[in-house]
């Protein structure tokens, strides 16, 4: 189990079979199954410390095939930085890695936001390789894309660009319903571009107004 952790945690918010983490395992324990595997995430899953991402499902206007595979996290992240033995300054190191683990802490926080209004988070992947790491969809069929970049011009241009992809690719009447998009940050602002209506929030910014 320890090993299997500690490569989900390797493996966090990308989308990775569970034949490839049991793999994995396999180099800190003698034998792990694709099957066993499954079970213990099933286990993972039953108390609350793994949760899945599944795919958005919608209707495009191409004939581009969607990704349907899920992507994994934990319910906490920090699960993810104890099992690899990580410190505030080996993340600081490792950018990469601190962004797989930033994603994981928004989707956390925007699972809890979506849930009080009812709704879901998924994530989407075509074959052209376009990407949005969050959908919320509600029960009526509203939805909000949203990326999740730690920050930077440059980061947050792309993650622009994958929005508008996704809200053309869309057919007319799932776009009519697509309530915004937003882009999630680490960084200490947030605004709303004027040219594209994009949201820029900054993470510590989400909250629940009661």
């Amino acid at each position: 189990m320890r090993a299997l952790i500690r490569a989900i945690s390797r493996n966090i918010a990308t989308e990775v079979s569970i034949a490839k983490l049991a793999k994995e395992a396999e180099l800190d324990t003698d034998n792990l199954s694709a099957q066993t595997a499954r079970k213990y995430m099933d286990q993972l899953s039953q108390i609350f410390v793994l949760q899945e991402l599944p795919a958005w499902s919608t209707h495009i206007r191409s004939n581009v095939r969607q990704r349907v595979s899920p992507k994994w996290f934990f319910c906490d992240p920090s699960l993810a930085t104890a099992a690899l033995s990580l410190s505030s300054d080996k993340l600081l190191k490792d950018l990469n890695t601190l962004g797989y683990l930033f994603e994981a802490l928004a989707i956390r926080d925007l699972r809890v936001y979506a849930h009080a209004l009812d709704g879901e988070v998924f994530h989407y992947r075509d074959e052209t390789g376009l990407e949005v790491d969050a959908i919320i969809e509600l029960r009526d069929g509203k939805w909000l894309p949203c990326e999740i970049k730690l920050g930077g011009d440059q980061s947050i241009k792309e993650g622009i660009a994958n929005l508008i992809k996704l809200r053309d690719k869309v057919v007319e009447s799932k776009s009519q319903d697509m309530v915004g998009m937003c882009i999630i940050t680490a960084g200490k602002e947030s605004y709303t571009l004027p040219e594209s209506g994009v949201h820029i929030i900054a993470l510590s910014h989400l909250f629940i107004d009661n």
